[in-house]
């Protein structure tokens, strides 16, 4: 972001002076006009009755998995925290309406274009579980009040003028045993972004309407060298992919900022928070891009935030950074853990549980992750167990129907092949765990 220029106090009457274009007020009000003029995302509420849109953070089974041990609370009250069209409260509630979760999910904003695009969105697929409040995050405890067991803040924190400010005010509405979902950009996969940003600030000033900010932009973008660093990073898609809106969003916003995996931990311990997970977690470990023994050695001795770390700069394509945060006195006790036969396997698309099965006959799975290829290695038994895995059977009934055909197989052998595949799914973010009834 950038900071305003000091001024000499003595040069001009200070009660004269016109608001400062770069200081927190314009920056606020450019920021407002933005998501009245380009809601962001850009949807179509008939696109309701075609698709689910899904991701991370705020899977209902992968928030259980993360934030729960595996059990939901019962009711289970959600805020969507800068909830913009809707995807993640959509999410969230039509995956409560169809698991039959009691509860609620508050979507809270700041734009009325974006809370008509998210309720519309809403009653295409009849859903009556979510309420709308318009208003700043920063104050939620008075508009919403308090006691949410969880809280969804994705692409909002990195966009205040104080996301310290903005966390503590979220985490003040949270229940000691809540968590919370959040999303950051990240600042290694961005380059190129910030350059373009000040650019177009230079030619299209955040004083400007945003209608004649968006023609500038685009044709600045339109005239960039092929050697321009956004010309060249192929993992930002926004301003190629997401319309006006996208492009927008990416490129004129008036207050932006970016995270490394460093920054992001020292702003969730700033509310008295850890990463409980990132997501996806192999993304973050060294050895899923190293293979030299002699430096896995010495990495392996880092501390798992520091393995993060080194992630992220041996990576270099995090655009993003997924996480999911619970106070510092529980991070450690959050996430269910393959430990017995009680668990229920639960996989993040059931659809392709057969196109799994058959990968894992060749004892590895291998994800394209923004180019870079991880490969999981898995057990002997993995097919056997995929094939039953259906997000209602515990372990103990797949290991009965296992053994059935494999009489010799042992509850410690079939829960270390499960505890192998466990490791290999999770950690791209393809299986979670609930806790059997």
């Amino acid at each position: 972001m950038r900071v305003p220029q000091s001024q000499d106090p003595d040069s001009q009457d200070p009660d004269s002076q016109d608001p400062d274009p770069q200081g927190p007020e314009s920056q606020d009000k450019a920021v407002a006009d933005h998501y009245v003029a380009y809601p962001y995302p850009a949807r179509d509420p008939a696109d309701e009755g075609k698709r689910l849109i899904e991701g991370s953070p705020s899977r209902l089974a992968e928030v259980e998995h993360y934030l729960f041990q595996g059990r939901l609370p019962s009711p289970f009250r959600v805020l969507v925290a800068g909830g913009g069209t809707g995807d993640g409260a959509i999410q969230l509630a039509q995956h409560m309406a169809s698991r039959g979760v009691e509860g609620e999910v508050v979507w809270l904003d700041l734009s009325p274009a974006s809370r008509a695009v998210a309720e519309a969105r809403a009653g295409v697929r009849g859903l009556n579980n979510i309420r709308f409040v318009q208003g700043s995050l920063l104050e939620a405890k008075a508009l919403v009040g308090g006691d949410f067991d969880y809280v969804d803040c994705c692409g909002v924190l990195h966009h205040l003028d104080a996301p310290e400010a903005g966390l503590a005010a979220l985490k003040a509405v949270l229940k000691p045993a809540g968590g919370m979902g959040v999303m950051v950009y990240g600042a290694l996969g961005r380059r190129g972004v910030y350059d373009m940003q000040e650019m177009a600030e230079t030619l299209a000033p955040t004083d400007l309407a945003p209608e004649q900010r968006l023609a500038i932009g685009q044709r600045l973008f339109k005239d960039l060298p092929p050697s321009n660093w956004l010309r060249r990073n192929p993992f930002v898609r926004d301003h190629l992919d997401g319309g006006e809106a996208g492009f927008y969003d990416l490129l004129l916003h008036a207050r932006d900022r970016a995270y490394t995996v460093r920054d992001f931990i020292a702003l969730a311990a700033s509310a008295s928070m850890s990463v409980v997970s990132f997501i996806e977690p192999a993304r973050y470990d060294p050895a899923a891009y190293l293979t030299d023994p002699k430096l896995l050695a010495t990495i392996s001795a880092l501390s798992p935030q520091d393995q993060a770390i080194f992630a992220e700069r041996l990576a270099g394509n995090m655009t993003t950074h997924v996480a999911y945060l619970a106070d510092v006195a529980r991070a450690g006790e959050a996430t269910a853990q393959a430990s017995d036969l009680q668990w229920v396997p639960v996989l993040r698309d059931p659809e392709t549980r057969d196109a799994l099965a058959n990968t894992a006959r060749s004892g590895k799975l291998v994800a394209d992750t923004m180019g870079v290829k991880l490969t999981r290695s898995l057990p002997r038994r993995a097919p056997a167990i995929l094939r039953r895995v259906d997000g209602v059977f515990a372990l103990s009934a797949i290991l009965r129907d296992i053994q059935a055909a494999d009489a010799g197989l042992t509850e410690d052998a079939f829960l270390r092949d499960f505890q192998a595949l466990f490791r290999g799914l999770n950690g791209l973010n393809l299986m979670w765990l609930r806790r059997a009834d």
